[in-house]
């Protein structure tokens, strides 16, 4: 009886727009609408919906800069996102192989390891760590901004390198002889505070994805501790997930 209650209940039309919206924003990161999108009758056929419910998931879309409209162009995509992966250990220019990649690197010294850090790498209170800062820049479109923490021996010898043309994943390979084994990654949005919003050319408060990634060589030992400002407008973070036994 409680079942026929819930399905009885009507859908309001902002709760319809968003799962319109939701819909068609997967299908323009796809790449379905290059040419553009069809037109409201077309789209609420489509969706069996109003056109109210239509014009309201593409002010939704519209909004949030994905597409933009007009009497005479129609509804046309107005960027696409670029698609990083979760399920393989690369680096920025390996992520986007064939693309060009640039750095801005900010920062590249020695400090005091933070408490938190010196931790994470298994390293003493105080310990000596390379940081480096790079602002990361995709065909000259601002990225990511990057932060990391390197243990002493292979940071001091990634230093020796230039740092706006590698990544520093092949580096810590190439100086320490081994693989990289394993990272542990958190992601979470965050807004954009005003410094970090003018590195990357976007508003402030806008959405970024921060990523907090601790990489190990192969044999185990933590050796890059990275803390990423990357744009929410310019990417789409994908993984295929396997459920495992309860």
């Amino acid at each position: 009886m409680a079942e026929a209650r819930l399905a009885a209940q009507p859908i309001r039309r902002a709760d319809r727009a968003r799962q319109v919206a939701d819909v068609l924003r997967h299908q323009i990161h796809g790449g379905a609408y290059d040419d553009g999108l069809p037109g409201e009758p077309e789209l609420a056929a489509e969706f069996a919906a109003s056109r109210n419910i239509i014009r309201e998931a593409l002010a939704v879309l519209k909004a949030e800069g994905l597409i933009h409209r007009g009497p005479r162009t129609g509804t046309r995509v107005a960027q696409h996102k670029l698609d990083h992966g979760l399920d393989a250990l690369l680096g920025l220019q390996e992520t986007f192989h064939g693309q060009e990649v640039r750095n801005e690197v900010r920062v590249a010294t020695t400090v005091s390891a933070p408490p938190s850090v010196a931790r994470r790498l298994l390293l003493d209170p105080g310990a000596q760590v390379v940081f480096i800062e790079r602002l990361r820049y995709l065909d000259d479109v601002p990225l990511s901004l990057d932060q990391t923490y390197l243990a002493p021996d292979i940071g001091a010898a990634v230093l020796a390198h230039p740092l706006e043309t590698n990544d520093v994943f092949p580096l810590l390979e190439r100086i320490s002889g081994q693989h990289l084994g394993a990272a542990g990654l958190a992601l979470e949005a965050i807004p954009a505070d005003p410094h970090s919003a003018a590195l990357l050319q976007i508003p402030d408060g806008a959405a970024l994805l921060m990523l907090e990634r601790l990489t190990s060589l192969a044999d185990g030992r933590p050796v890059d501790l990275e803390y990423i400002r990357m744009r929410g407008d310019r990417v789409t973070m994908r993984g295929n997930l396997t459920r495992s036994t309860p």
